[in-house]
């Protein structure tokens, strides 16, 4: 699926992510290294949870990666890999893993590929941008990109056929899925 930049909203509240039942999307990606790499490749044949947030220098991001990787025991030993995807270009992504001392794969969607097929894109109005701003925080700069894109912040439960299982999506950024809602998903 391919989202055109003037069709998104501009209200994460109008967001569409796909459904529970959903064949999960292939985009290509970069990682760490800048080397592209597809969802599918770095997925295998491993049930994998899809990690969407807004980028390294969301404070309340940086605590739910922190608070997923101390669940990476229990995660790796219900048989499920993690990757978490953002806006942030590869060199950023690199500060995020160090900075949080993450052991998990991080991958850059810098050009929103992945958060426009999984429907949690939206567009940054300009209020948005220059509050961000007076914080220190450049959208550009942290992508790469011109775009002021950023995803709602969501997590995917794809199972290893490829299909989604559960999606947990909410447009308020500071509320995040539980880390005993998670496990008891990747339980059932």
């Amino acid at each position: 699926m391919v989202v055109r930049a003037d069709e998104l909203p501009d209200d994460a509240k109008q967001v569409e992510p796909i459904t529970v039942g959903e064949k999960a999307p292939n985009p290509f990606l970069r990682m760490v290294d800048g080397n592209e790499v597809s969802l599918d490749a770095v997925r295998g044949d491993d049930p994998t949870i899809v990690v969407f947030y807004r980028g390294g220098w969301c404070p309340y991001c940086n605590r739910h990666l922190s608070e997923l990787q101390t669940l990476k025991d229990e995660i790796k030993e219900l048989g499920w890999k993690m990757v978490a995807l953002s806006p942030d270009n590869p060199e950023h992504l690199q500060m995020t893993v160090k900075e949080q001392d993450l052991s998990y794969t991080l991958l850059s969607d810098s050009e929103m590929k992945a958060a426009k097929a999984f429907g949690v894109a939206f567009q940054v109005d300009g209020p948005t941008v220059e509050r961000l701003e007076g914080f220190g925080i450049d959208l550009e700069k942290a992508s790469g990109q011109s775009h002021r894109q950023l995803p709602v912040p969501a997590v995917f439960l794809v199972n290893s056929e490829g299909v989604v299982t559960f999606v947990f999506m909410d447009p308020n950024y500071k509320k995040r899925l539980s880390s005993d809602v998670l496990l008891k998903k990747l339980s059932i």
